[in-house]
């Protein structure tokens, strides 16, 4: 079973600082790229960062792109997101996320809110 645990989540001030992780399991993580988005009630998830197996390459939405990093260890087969400089525009549930041959996996998210 595909298992995707996300945390670090909280409030913070505009500026501020904070670092997800997703912890997984289920499947062979080191061969698969992940990606994280966002939600906000009562719109569809945004796309917010994506990063390659191998470490190689990462993409990012424009929204986010020289304030957040993606990265990944797999050893620990978890998957980080670096956010620097929160705007309250920010403000969302973050999914980490894969696709397996069973599609889109994503785990319950962890809320981060941006706010002074």
């Amino acid at each position: 079973e595909v298992r995707l645990v996300e945390s670090g989540g909280g409030v913070v001030q505009p500026g501020g600082s904070l670092r997800l992780s997703c912890s997984t399991s289920g499947f062979t993580f080191a061969s698969a790229d992940m990606g994280w988005l966002r939600q906000i009630p009562g719109k569809g998830p945004e796309f917010v960062s994506e990063i390659t197996a191998d470490n190689s390459g990462t993409r990012y939405s424009d929204s986010v792109k020289g304030r957040f990093t993606i990265s990944r260890d797999n050893a620990k087969n978890t998957l980080y997101l670096q956010m620097n400089n929160l705007r309250p525009e920010d403000t969302g549930r973050y999914y980490c996320a894969t696709t397996t041959p069973m599609g889109l996996q994503r785990g319950q998210g962890t809320q981060v809110t941006v706010s002074s």
